[in-house]
């Protein structure tokens, strides 16, 4: 690997061996993922997503448990969530702070990380923001935010709506910027369309210390991610995605209205993207249509939720293959 990667501020500041994270996917970063993750030198992010702390407390379990011999990679074990939502109940977060080995760092997204900041950075335990505006950055950093992450509008799942966010190429660099003039001492991560070496490179280029990897990873064998949907994503191309709140709606997640959810642009989404007005007006039916879909695992109508990267997914492989080949394919950038 070359020095420019294993000397990432990020990267030393977390003892990692590659400057990359693991971007905590509700539902899908689960404990053997992140286990994996962090057992390949990246920093493993279980993704706590909306809270739920029966699921938080056995995923954290799994990965504490497949990292108890490996004191050095259990060291880069955290865990992320949803800002709004834990402000309505944040017992999966209590959980994890409350644990006997502190989470290597705690991500929070969409929302006003203030007041859950606190606590965190009380603790000791690096706070991890990630944002998808420049306005949203001097809050992050003022609530002592150690890491920012800048999200573009490429990345899968949630994300600012397109005609308010920006593009990972342009809105790193301009944070990179910012940070240097403001808050040097807080590393940058680029995400959002981030799928090989050649992204995080681009990404490291551009100023950021590293990358948090979501879509390449969702789709690998250690993650929660149902075989059949990460079939769909490895056959499917960038341009088969769409930003929209159609699965918002159908999986009746009130979200914030600035956000809304990237996935492939199956037939269910086509059928309602341009009529989501009578969409929210009345959708019982197509909720039910889309909770057989899940059911059955047809993905006509089931969510497959990855980016525009998914156009460079082209197998199934392991976490650690995933990990290794983006470092190696990055350090040749910089040889």
């Amino acid at each position: 690997m070359s020095d420019r990667l294993a000397n990432s501020p990020f990267a030393k500041r977390f003892g990692l061996t590659t400057p990359i994270a693991l971007a905590p996917m509700a539902l899908a970063s689960g404990g053997e993922l992140a286990a994996a993750c962090a057992k390949a030198g990246a920093l493993g992010l279980i993704g706590g997503g909306y809270g739920d702390p029966g699921w938080t407390q056995r995923e954290y379990g799994i990965a504490a448990q497949a990292l108890s011999t490996q004191p050095e990679a259990a060291a880069q074990l955290g865990c992320g969530f949803i800002t709004w939502r834990m402000k309505e109940d944040r017992s999966a977060l209590d959980y994890v702070l409350d644990r006997e080995r502190p989470p290597a760092a705690i991500m929070l997204s969409f929302g006003d990380p203030s007041e859950l900041a606190r606590d965190i950075v009380a603790r000791g335990v690096p706070l991890i923001c990630q944002i998808q505006t420049m306005a949203q950055l001097p809050q992050a950093v003022d609530a002592g935010a150690s890491v920012i992450v800048g999200q573009g509008v490429e990345a899968g799942g949630h994300g600012m709506k397109s005609a308010q966010g920006r593009s990972t190429f342009t809105f790193v660099p301009e944070i990179a910027d910012w940070l240097a003039a403001h808050a040097p001492h807080v590393d940058l991560l680029a995400a959002g369309g981030v799928a090989d070496g050649r992204g995080l490179a681009a990404a490291m280029t551009l100023g950021a210390d590293g990358a948090l990897i979501g879509s390449r990873l969702w789709a690998t064998q250690e993650s929660l991610a149902a075989d059949a949907a990460i079939a769909e994503a490895v056959q499917a191309g960038g341009d088969d995605t769409a930003r929209s709140g159609v699965f918002d709606i159908l999986r009746e997640k009130n979200w914030p209205a600035e956000y809304d959810f990237r996935a492939l642009r199956n037939a269910l989404h086509r059928k309602w993207e341009n009529r989501l007005d009578e969409l929210r007006a009345d959708p019982e039916a197509a909720i039910a249509d889309y909770k057989a879909g899940v059911a059955a695992q047809d993905y006509s109508r089931a969510h497959v939720t990855v980016g525009e990267g998914t156009g460079l997914i082209s197998e199934n492989a392991s976490a650690t293959q995933v990990i290794e080949a983006i470092t190696y394919q990055a350090g040749n950038f910089f040889r």
